[in-house]
Parts: structure tokens; sequence; C-alpha cells
């Protein structure tokens, strides 16, 4: 037996239904399945291996603590060596065979890796740090009025998700990127298919996919969100505009234009993470009201109360998952060795309901304070959104509760089948104006 063999086999292995059930998309619909299995881990096994049958091993990191260290030390610890997403062995093989070897199957800021990461990211953090998007508010507050309006003239009863927040931070984000109003449908169900599918999942009589699927409809999604962004790079180029598109397409790299893969996958990624993962944290803070009636009522008396609403909405709703990296180097962490090559499951999911580091925290607190959760990561691959998320929610809510009397469940939730992006996929309300 090699060294290396024999250190693997010292090391803590989750028992198989327990990580079975992290690594299944349908463990995500139901809060009742994956947080048990999250607060299992912690409590016993806080960085164990999971052996799943068709993916390769990894490593699970479900304290805070150490999803926090981890994010940090990006000199360790890398993106894009390697996929940053969970997928099955057969979806790995499909995207190298699409991409030429390479596995890191997407060119954007979340799949590099310094000093490239800080050289993109440079091109547009200004225009998202907060007093530049503070600027945008009075936009903000016009598509907020007319979305809360909208709402209000659904005489009482509404999908909130499906019928009103998909569409507010989407507006937002594309009036900010430079997607037509006309193209928003589009680009929305483009980004359903690149984040697991159509957002309403309802044919359970479908066929078992296959190993790969999700692979392939990543892969065709991007091609089709590429055709449509190549077009439209083209026109800013000849005629530029107040938008990221004509800020990114006029951009120089070390005084060269960007590459076209990594400059289409720019647009890819602030089109999709720029509204999918506001429209998740939005509708799951109005599940949250619901779900803790007591927090609506405070926040209906005490609007000074919308931007902790606005931090805990995000944390409890955590829309993204986890995201994968690769150890460089050999490194200890809690006592066990990572080996250089071994991947890390970073659960966020499980980090945001930390006990240890968040008081009570399976229960929805508008009042929590600190509120330093991880639904935005942390390190150098922080949310470069975050501001733009967290302005969008406050001026809805702002506007929104005011005109809001009271707000119950019409139907059962319904949440997207993923590991990686998503959230709530429906949430019939009853409402009453006041």
């Amino acid at each position: 037996m090699t060294e290396a063999a024999s250190h693997a086999s010292m090391d803590p292995v989750l028992p198989s239904e327990v990580a079975a059930t992290i690594v299944s998309p349908y463990s995500y619909t139901d809060d009742a399945i994956i947080y048990p299995a999250l607060a299992w881990v912690r409590e016993n096994m806080p960085l164990a291996k999971a052996h799943v049958p068709d993916y390769d091993s990894f490593w699970v990191v479900s304290k805070y603590d150490d999803v926090m260290a981890i994010s940090r030390n990006a000199r360790i610890f890398m993106n894009g060596d390697n996929n940053l997403v969970l997928n099955t062995q057969a979806g790995d093989a499909f995207l190298r065979a699409a991409n030429n070897g390479i596995l890191r199957n997407m060119n954007s800021l979340a799949f590099m890796d310094r000093p490239e990461h800080a050289a993109y990211r440079g091109i547009t953090a200004t225009s998202f740090m907060p007093g530049r998007v503070g600027k945008l508010a009075a936009t903000i507050q016009d598509i907020a009025e007319k979305s809360v309006q909208q709402l209000l003239e659904m005489d009482g009863e509404c999908d909130f998700l499906r019928d009103f927040a998909m569409y507010y931070p989407l507006r937002v984000i594309s009036s900010m990127l430079g997607v037509p109003e006309e193209d928003e449908a589009y680009t929305l169900s483009l980004t359903h298919r690149l984040f697991g599918g159509p957002a309403d999942q309802d044919d359970t009589a479908s066929p078992a996919p296959s190993m790969d699927a999700a692979a392939r409809a990543w892969r065709s999604a991007l091609e089709e969100f590429h055709a449509y962004f190549r077009d439209l790079a083209r026109k800013r180029r000849a005629n530029p505009k107040d938008d990221l598109i004509s800020l990114i397409t006029n951009a120089k790299i070390e005084g060269a234009d960007i590459r076209e893969d990594y400059e289409l996958d720019y647009y890819v990624a602030i089109a999709t993470a720029g509204h999918d993962t506001t429209t998740s944290s939005t509708a799951g803070g109005v599940l949250g009201l619901i779900t803790f009636p007591d927090q609506f009522d405070d926040l209906k008396s005490d609007p000074s109360l919308t931007s902790g609403f606005v931090e805990e909405s995000i944390r409890w709703s955590v829309p993204i998952k986890h995201f994968m990296r690769t150890a460089m180097e050999d490194v200890t962490i809690r006592d066990q060795n990572i080996r250089a090559g071994d991947r890390l499951f970073l659960s966020y999911p499980s980090a945001n309901r930390d006990s240890d580091r968040f008081e009570n925290p399976d229960a929805f607190d508008i009042r929590r304070s600190p509120n330093q959760h991880l639904s935005f990561g942390n390190g150098p691959h922080m949310c470069l959104g975050q501001h733009l998320a967290k302005l969008d929610m406050r001026i809805l809510f702002e506007i929104l509760m005011p005109r809001l009397a009271s707000i119950e469940l019409a139907g059962q939730p319904r949440y997207s089948v993923t590991n990686f992006i998503g959230g709530l996929t429906s949430l019939p309300v009853r409402f009453k104006a006041a």
C-alpha cells in the first residue's frame, strides 16, 4: 500500500446515507431532509470524506470557521484547477471532452484564481462598490414601485416567486448590464437551464436523467448565452452605452482585448447570478416572515429593521449551496490531513446554520446581530454583486411592507432540484393590502 493510500484509509468517512443526502439535488427541496443531515455532520464528523457512487471522493466542509478559513486562503485552496461545481464523473468527462481536455468549464470570476482573478474582477469592481451602486437607488426605486403596484393588483393571491420576485431583480440587473427589457424572458429561461433545469420541475414522471445530464444542460445553455451576448457585445463595441456590456467589451487586460470566451462568460455570470440569487433571497425572506409571523409584525412596526431583515433573508435562504475548492499542497485542518489534489465541498447552508456562530440558527430572526453569514462567500471571491443585492431587497421591502397588511401561504412552497445554486421555485401566497 502506498503512503498516500495508507493515509487515505485513515481519513474519517461519512456514513454512505449521509453523504448521499448531501450530494443529492433532491435533498435541497426539503429543509426537513437537508438541514438535519448537515447538523449531524457538524456535530459528529465536521470535516470528513464523502464517497458517493459515480462521484470522485471529496471532503465535506461543514463548520463556519473552516469554510471561512478555506475561502480566505486562495493560495492553497484554488478554484480553477478543477470543476468549481460538484459534478458526476460522467459529467466531468463530458465537460473535458467538450472543452479540449480542460475541466474548468467557465471563464467567469468564480472559476478563476489569482493573478487572473484580480485582473478581471478589476474591470467591474468599481461599478459594484457601495458608492456607485447607491447612485442606482432612484432607478431601482422606480422599478420596485412598479413591481409592488403590479403585485397589489393581483387580487390578493399569487405565486410570490413566479409572479413577482422572479422579475424585479431581473429588471434591475438587466438594465445595469444592458440587456433590453424585451429579451429578459429569454435570458431568464437560459438561467433556469444553466442552474439545473426549468424553474418549474413538475414532471415527476420523466425518465431518470443520464449521469451527465446536468453537464450537458449546462453546456447547452452556456452556448446559447454566448450566441446571444456575442451579438449584443458587437453592437456595444460599435456604439457604446452606459452599461456593463459596453464597459467589459471595450476593456483591456494588460493592453490587449479580452479573450472572447472570457468576455462572454463575464456577461453570463452577471446576467444569471445577478438576479437568480436575489430572487431566491427575496422569496426566502417572505417565507421566513410567514413561518415566523412575529417577525412580520416586527418589520411592519419598525422599518429600521429592514436591513436586518435583508441580511437574515440571505443567511436563512442561502441561495448558493456549495462551491468546490482544490488543495494545492498538503495542509492540516481540524486535525485532518488534507493532501494536495484533494477536493473540498464548502457547504454554505451548513455554515450558515452553525450553532457555534449563530444562536438558534434555524430560526428566522431579523434582529440577529452580528450576522456575518457566508451566503456571499468570503475572501477574494466574495460576491461582487453583494451590495447591489442588498440594495435591491432593502428598497423593495421598504416600499412593500407599508402596503401589506398580512400574508400567508396559499399552497405548498416548492424548491429547485439542485445542490448548486437555487431556492424556491414556487411560493403561493394570499395577502391583504394595507
